[in-house]
């Protein structure tokens, strides 16, 4: 086992040392990839190491350089030297992150690491902290812990009789919200028809005055979906005003990579009032910089976050678990993610995640200013580490071209009915060489 874990070590160090160099992404021959993972089952055992050889080499045509310098799609941060070394212990551990009966030291883990991103993000200290895979499961969780609450107040309890005869549930949301929204809205129950949109204003933010309007024209319990970090342009809603136009609705902030902007003086004034909502989802796998899968869920009430997600067996019973952990996620069985995080948090310390995010952020004035300097049409303001770039009708074209061409990566996004490149800076290692010989070649490319 020794061996076996050093050499997996060591093709993963060889890897991250040629992030800088390599080609971000390459045109990949799907039936040629899957050849080399393919072939009949083996009647047999094959010997680890054998395994461990064949799985670096099946996989390395079809590695994307997300964790490199030049990778600026989906939001995608690349791990941190201290995260990544601590996710290779999480796995060796194989720890159980359900409660603290299995893994005391997951658990001890989770509660620093937690208290020390509600400290960074703004949240009061009191809330309770879920150590979930990503956005969509933190909304998920949040919106579970909104419907409790909501029905409660009403009088009808959601986890025993279900949604099927209870007060009608109103879920007001901006138009520009994240897709994830919708969809946690369905795994509810709650269906996308429950949605009252409200309008939003030029760069994406929830119109404050139309949200009033919405909330007023009804009644009945009600919750406000509010956003950190418009995925498209990066625009935060305003959320002291929101909570204000919202009255005692109960509010669920979406900050899957906005709500670092918290973190980091130059940002922290776009989320003035984020104490103020009842629940929150936030990524670590993006601008924190740590291992894929990871993500955190918030809620003010930490009896209701558990109410609303905590389940009882007579397995666990006297087991001595604790409220937490299991008893704010939607898995039982899970890795115990908050390693990573505790070691990511603790290798840059507040100055760090600072200094990442106003980095981030200038970064992508940096490329903006450049596309534009170019002749490239910048359709967002760059508040956050999103930007918006349009080449006219020749956008989708440039695209593909700089998605084969192996010097960066981006994505591209319809906001508002027209295309755009979307640039999302938020890797650790990304430098201003990086964005400077990325944007050249989306220039030279777009010139072809």
């Amino acid at each position: 086992m020794h061996a076996l874990l050093a050499r997996a070590a060591e093709l993963a160090a060889d890897y991250r040392a040629t992030l800088a160099d390599r080609p971000v992404a390459r045109p990949v021959d799907s039936a040629a990839l899957r050849a080399g993972f393919g072939g009949p089952l083996p009647d047999g055992p094959s010997p680890p190491s054998e395994v461990l050889e064949q799985l670096a080499r099946a996989a390395e045509p079809g590695l994307v350089a997300t964790a490199g310098p030049r990778f600026f799609g989906f939001v995608i941060g690349g791990a941190l030297p201290a995260a990544t070394a601590a996710d290779v212990l999480a796995a060796g551990w194989d720890q159980n992150g359900f409660n603290a009966v299995l893994s005391p030291a997951a658990a001890a883990a989770e509660d620093v690491a937690g208290a020390w991103l509600k400290e960074l993000l703004g949240i009061p200290a009191t809330a309770s902290a879920g150590f979930v895979t990503g956005g969509q499961a933190a909304n998920t969780a949040g919106l579970a812990a909104a419907r409790h609450h909501v029905l409660a107040e009403a009088g009808w309890d959601v986890e025993r009789d279900g949604l099927a005869g209870a007060p009608r549930v109103r879920v007001v949301a901006s138009e520009e919200r994240h897709a994830t929204v919708d969809r946690a809205l369905r795994l509810l129950g709650f269906g996308t028809r429950a949605v009252e949109p409200v309008a939003a204003g030029p760069q994406g933010a929830i119109d404050v005055g139309d949200l009033a309007r919405v909330c007023a024209a009804g009644s009945g319990p009600l919750i406000v979906c509010l956003q950190a970090g418009n995925v498209n342009t990066g625009a935060c809603d305003d959320l002291r005003a929101a909570r204000e136009a919202a009255g005692g609705a109960w509010i669920h902030l979406d900050g899957a990579f906005g709500l670092w902007a918290a973190a980091g003086p130059e940002t922290r004034a776009l989320l003035d009032g984020v104490e103020l909502a009842d629940s929150w989802a936030c990524d670590g796998h993006k601008w924190l910089n740590v291992p894929y899968d990871s993500g955190f869920v918030f809620c003010a009430r930490p009896d209701v976050h558990a109410a609303a997600i905590a389940y009882r067996a007579a397995y666990l019973t006297g087991a001595g678990e604790v409220s937490g952990m299991g008893d704010l996620t939607l898995e039982s069985s899970r890795r115990a993610r908050g390693f990573a995080v505790w070691a990511a948090l603790r290798e840059l310390g507040r100055d760090g995640v600072a200094e990442l995010v106003g980095r981030c952020c200038r970064l992508a004035r940096r490329f903006a200013r450049a596309l534009a300097d170019g002749g490239a049409e910048i359709a967002n303001d760059v508040v956050l580490n999103q930007v918006l770039v349009s080449f006219g009708d020749d956008t989708d074209a440039v695209i593909r071209k700089v998605q084969d061409d192996g010097t960066c990566w981006l994505g591209g996004t319809t906001w508002r009915g027209r295309r755009y490149l979307r640039i999302s800076v938020s890797g650790w290692s990304t430098t201003e060489a990086d964005v400077d010989r990325s944007a050249a070649a989306i220039l030279r490319l777009a010139g072809q």
